[in-house]
């Protein structure tokens, strides 16, 4: 699986026996594993004349580009270094002595990466999103940017073009370098597939020689509810709360309101002005879709320090500009870093306020917040899968749950909002495309986790194969299927 030979190419007849002759065999495809698996040694130490090898699914076969490889220093051959967004997972070692090459990427990640990490800005080259732009010294390639459904700046990359050099560290090379042939390559970074990737103009109705696949949730276990309705739900459930109206759906759920909570020799404790805080848990950078639903669902503004109203201002957001205030007594949603949302922590939080709040209300958006229903099947086909887009059941702000340790003055909730694809999403994203090899680029450490990762593949292909052609699998809404 996802190995690093070349494929057919997109643009080419190449019979059959030459087709055999290039593909990767069991023992290659683990070699070049292992190799990449030295390269991202944890215990290696740079220094210098000594840099750290980059594995080979960060530089694109048989052009010298680099993609969110910038821990590995001048990479050999490359000439063209990509950010797909501004995660520090994706940038790391990136920082004010860069000097390696050009960087590009979005115009909000380049204002990102200038402000929180000093790169000079001769290096940050910010490409325009939609449009094919030809990418200098590499031979001709052309990319073009497509949102990601991530966080604010990240995109996915589509580059067109063809295999002029083997750059980078690995030892696998490609016998199309120096061919006429055009070569087709998605980088998804990270991001959260929905139908509008795939109905793009720049990559509908074209075949992908190697998609480079955000295989975060790469599970069937995580088949979390899609975003649009889980932000919707969040906004109507802290509307509520704050109403104190019922935030169950009629069922037999216990009303979660105050005077529910609270109570003295069992009489409802009165207090002479009940004001509710919102606080939503984000990373430096993301989230920030949740915490504009739920201020506009309760018509205030949103607070947060300095630092991070900083970053939010890099951002090409004016909504959310707007909601920001300086003055936390002046709003009842407050942004606060994702491993606050806890209850000794926000016990912590809610004090320097001096009882100005007398209920704050928790909210902790990750995918990782979410659990598979019991009895939910770990193998199911892939007929089965995509028939979900038409069984999944409505997610409303009834779904939501306190979590363990709530009580009437604080409470939290877990929200299964992620900004990377669910295992549903990553399935009829795959079905969905006509692509020759997918690389995974997360959770590939150990060999065991790209196993039950390559057999999703394989399953993938098969359908696919079973199928003939391919077709975009039926969708909800252009934002999710």
């Amino acid at each position: 699986m996802h190995c690093p030979t070349p494929s057919k190419p997109s643009s080419s007849k190449v019979h059959s026996s030459d087709a055999f002759s290039v593909l990767m065999t069991s023992h290659k495809e683990n070699e070049a594993w292992k190799e990449a698996s030295e390269a991202e040694d944890r215990t290696f130490r740079a220094s210098k004349g000594n840099r750290r090898k980059a594995p080979f699914y960060k530089v694109l076969q048989g052009m010298p580009i680099a993609v969110d490889a910038f821990r590995y220093g001048s990479i050999p051959g490359v000439t063209a270094y990509f950010l797909t967004h501004a995660h520090s997972d994706h940038y790391t070692n990136l920082a004010a002595n860069w000097k390696n090459g050009p960087i590009y990427c979005s115009d909000g990640t380049a204002n990102l990466i200038i402000h929180m990490l000093s790169v000079d800005p001769k290096w940050v080259h910010p490409l325009p999103m939609d449009v094919p732009t030809i990418i200098p010294n590499t031979g001709g390639v052309k990319v073009t940017l497509i949102e990601a459904n991530h966080c604010p700046g990240s995109c996915l990359f589509f580059y067109e073009g063809p295999q002029t050099i083997d750059a980078g560290d690995s030892a696998f090379k490609s016998p199309f370098v120096g061919s006429s042939q055009t070569f087709r390559y998605l980088h998804c970074g990270d991001f959260r597939a929905s139908p509008r990737h795939v109905l793009h103009p720049a990559v509908k109705g074209k075949r992908i020689d190697h998609i480079y696949l955000d295989t975060t949730y790469l599970d069937p276990k995580y088949t979390f509810p899609p975003q649009p309705l889980v932000i919707s739900a969040c906004a109507e459930l802290a509307r509520r709360i704050v109403a104190k109206q019922s935030t169950s759906d009629g069922a037999g759920e216990r009303k979660l309101t105050m005077d529910s909570f609270m109570t003295v020799d069992k009489s409802p404790v009165r207090t002479k002005q009940d004001k509710t805080l919102i606080v939503v848990g984000t990373y430096s950078i993301g989230k920030e879709r949740i915490v504009k639903a739920i201020a506009k669902a309760l018509n205030t503004r949103v607070y947060c320090d300095a630092r991070k109203a900083a970053i939010l201002r890099c951002q090409s957001d004016p909504e959310l500009h707007a909601l920001l205030t300086t003055d936390p007594y002046a709003a009842l949603v407050h942004l606060v870093p994702l491993g606050l949302i806890a209850a000794d922590k926000l016990k912590t939080y809610i004090e320097r306020f001096n009882g100005t709040f007398t209920r704050v209300v928790g909210f902790r958006p990750t995918g990782w917040t979410y659990t598979a229903p019991s009895g939910s099947e770990q193998s199911p086909s892939i007929p089965s899968i995509i028939a979900r887009t038409a069984a999944h059941p409505p997610f409303t702000y009834s779904s939501f749950k306190p979590m363990r340790n709530s009580t009437a003055a604080l409470t939290l909730y877990g929200v299964p909002y992620s900004e990377h694809s669910s295992f549903f999403e990553l399935t009829c994203f795959a079905m969905s495309l006509e692509w020759t090899k997918m690389i995974a680029t997360v959770n590939v450490g150990s060999a065991v986790s790209r196993g039950k990762m390559g057999r999703w593949v394989e399953r993938w292909e098969a359908e696919r194969k079973k199928r003939g052609k391919t077709e975009i699998v039926k969708y909800r809404e252009l934002d999710y299927w």
